[in-house]
């Protein structure tokens, strides 16, 4: 395999940091043939969907791409915002808002977002580092919960880069954050404020991605991981069992996934007489297709049609001053033994500062 060419550089050259916050990724627009190119190279990785390759590449092309495209276009136009894809324009946000805080913390590092699956790509941004000098490389996915299925992917991406890049920066990556405490108090805030504004439901509803359920008896802990944050964030509220559901969503096929499925679960919680249902989504760190039409959408139309009353979708916490700060907190941990502070490294130091007196102004 050739490697690709190398940027100039000089021997010894002062060390310069970047933080790559990597999420899913998202179609380039709310139209079939960016949905079925989004779709094709999401689904063909096999860290998604591991049954024998062959078979599943003949069910992809010669089925599932064909139709369902146009049914996923018309979800995503939905969402879709004037300035683009919900997910992207977060997740960007995020990445913005991470390089203020670490500016303010005088730390000279660059901040940029990725996405796994569509544009911008890992490894586009990976070059774009590299041709800036960048000789260290913390990746941050935007997974609290670990699964091979979203943060292993996220490594092999990075790792697919590695074989065809001769000079190598050094790399440090994030498995996980599911039960950090800034994380799970910024969740339990952004629920609270949104009680003290409408009130308490009936019920609380914790939904996370789902995935087979396969996956669990192979070893994955992402399972274990959401009832963790799941059953923190209850006692940070102050709940008890009875007082919240942890449910699964966004199945793919007809195969069992991890179990409750949140709609069939919001049913027969409208069937059984509960009134008003709260849903908040802690393994989406940004909103999404998943979370505004399938929870705040769907799902609110399941549980209304089958007799609750009232529906309470909550937002992901986004740009989140106290998630914000969770995250920088968790990536200055993983930041430690770096100089970040070199004054040396003068332009991602001037990137840092101006980000930080952006944050500052809009504060």
């Amino acid at each position: 395999m050739p490697f690709s060419p190398e940027p100039p550089f000089t021997h010894g050259q002062v060390p310069r940091t970047a933080v790559l916050l990597c999420n899913l990724g998202t179609p380039d627009a709310p139209t079939p043939k960016a949905v079925r190119r989004y779709l094709a190279e999401f689904l063909s990785d096999h860290r998604v969907v591991e049954i024998p390759r062959l078979l599943w590449m003949i069910i992809l092309h010669g089925i599932i791409l064909r139709f369902r495209p146009a049914k996923s276009a018309a979800k995503y136009a939905s969402v879709w915002t004037p300035e683009g894809s919900p997910l992207k324009l977060w997740t960007e946000k995020q990445s913005k808002l991470l390089q203020g805080w670490l500016g303010q913390r005088n730390h000279a590092v660059q901040v940029r977002y990725a996405m796994r699956y569509g544009s911008t790509s890992i490894a586009s941004q990976l070059d774009a580092l590299k041709a800036e000098g960048v000789t260290r490389v913390l990746v941050v996915p935007a997974y609290p919960q670990y699964s091979a299925t979203t943060t292993a992917s996220v490594f092999d991406a990075v790792y697919a880069w590695a074989q065809r890049t001769r000079a190598l920066p050094e790399f440090r990556f994030i498995n996980h954050y599911h039960d950090d405490p800034d994380y799970i108090a910024a969740l339990a805030s952004s629920i609270q404020r949104h009680w003290s504004a409408n009130g308490k439901p009936d019920q609380l509803v914790m939904s996370f991605h789902g995935v087979p359920a396969r996956t669990l008896e192979l070893g994955d802990p992402y399972h274990c991981e959401c009832f963790k944050t799941a059953r923190l964030v209850a006692e940070k509220l102050g709940l008890n069992k009875e007082q919240y559901k942890v449910t699964f969503q966004s199945r793919l096929g007809r195969a069992k996934w991890l179990e409750p499925y949140t709609e069939p679960t919001l049913i027969a919680m409208g069937k059984a007489g509960v009134k008003r249902v709260d849903v908040v989504c802690p393994g989406f760190t940004s909103d999404c297709l998943e979370t505004l039409e399938e929870i705040a959408m769907e799902a609110r139309a399941a549980f209304l049609l089958a007799g609750g009353k009232a529906f309470h979708y909550i937002p992901c916490l986004n740009d989140d001053p106290e998630w914000i700060t969770a995250l920088c907190h968790i990536g200055e941990r993983h930041l430690s033994g770096w100089d970040t502070q070199d004054e040396t490294n003068t332009a991602a130091l001037a990137a840092s500062r101006a980000a930080a007196l952006a944050l500052g102004a809009k504060q």
